[in-house]
């Protein structure tokens, strides 16, 4: 008997496009999967689906009495800001207006990327599954994991490893 939270069976992180062979769809989604350099579109239907339902919470949100929504309106825009995908004066209304390169740009393997630790998205990507990037004191081999905007600062080669032909020195510790 399977129950409901079974470890076994995996609950869906995404929901699939409803018109998949549509040119305009396909067009941006192999756009951004090859300038984020995602694996598959898989990882960008997570984003999306991750955004969706961002946006559905700060729709039901601005649905409810203003009494009633103030507590769960701060949690969701402290969350959004802690994730750094929304700014300090960020209201209910921006985060309507969040677009899928925002998530994207969050993400561990664009950090790595645009902080020029690595050359390419796609380098990015190969350094952070072999282990080879940190953020602080742990190795983080997660190319998706959402770098909250405290962590960023923090995000760093591992010791003894090479930076685009260079090497890293060694700190004390």
């Amino acid at each position: 008997m399977i129950r409901m939270g079974d470890p076994k069976k995996p609950r869906k992180k995404y929901s699939t496009p409803r018109n998949p062979w549509r040119t305009d769809e396909l067009s941006k989604e192999l756009f951004l999967t090859g300038t984020y350099g995602l694996r598959n579109k898989r990882e960008l239907w997570i984003a999306e689906t991750e955004l969706s339902r961002i946006r559905k919470q700060a729709r039901n949100l601005l649905a409810q009495p203003v009494d009633v929504r103030m507590s769960e309106e701060t949690r969701l825009l402290k969350y959004l800001k802690k994730i750094g995908v929304v700014g300090d004066a960020a209201e209910l209304d921006d985060v309507l207006g969040l677009s899928i390169e925002n998530l994207l740009e969050r993400r561990l393997q664009t950090v790595v990327w645009k902080k020029s630790i690595a050359k390419s998205p796609h380098q990015a990507r190969q350094m952070i599954a072999h282990g080879q990037v940190m953020i602080g004191d742990r190795v983080v081999d997660i190319p998706g994991y959402l770098v909250g905007r405290d962590e960023e600062g923090s995000v760093r080669l591992k010791e003894g490893k090479t930076i685009v032909g260079t090497a890293v020195p060694q700190t004390a510790s």
